[in-house]
């Protein structure tokens, strides 16, 4: 017959191990959060940073036993939304700047033409 006391460090260790699950899951949505506010600001740094960071945490959680999926899953998507969003913005802002540089080399082949026959 299993003693009480082998039950106690159990329960202890699988809250532990739901408060680090909920620790890791909460730093998903600060994460989240960050990447929103960086990609507002287009600090391409701080997203760069924040998506180090999120790849460990997420790694962490995907590491961590036992998950609560439902949880995980509805954090994860929220996460995928903004990576979406952030590629959205960022093929927009490649765009621009392949646009601009071709304004830009016009304008010098212009000005080499304008150059030669002025």
């Amino acid at each position: 017959m299993p003693s009480q006391h082998h039950k106690v460090p159990h329960n202890k260790a699988i809250g532990l191990e739901e408060h680090i699950m909920s620790h890791a899951l909460q730093r998903i949505d600060e994460t989240r959060e960050a990447l929103i506010g960086a990609l507002a600001e287009r600090n391409w740094d701080a997203i760069g940073e924040l998506d180090l960071g999120c790849r460990n945490v997420i790694e962490e959680v995907l590491s961590e036993v036992p998950v609560n999926e439902d949880v995980l899953r509805e954090k994860l998507e929220s996460l995928l939304a903004v990576y979406q969003q952030l590629l959205e913005v960022t093929t927009g802002e490649r765009q621009a700047i392949f646009e601009e540089m071709s304004l830009i080399n016009r304008a010098k082949n212009a000005s080499k033409v304008y150059h030669l026959f002025g």
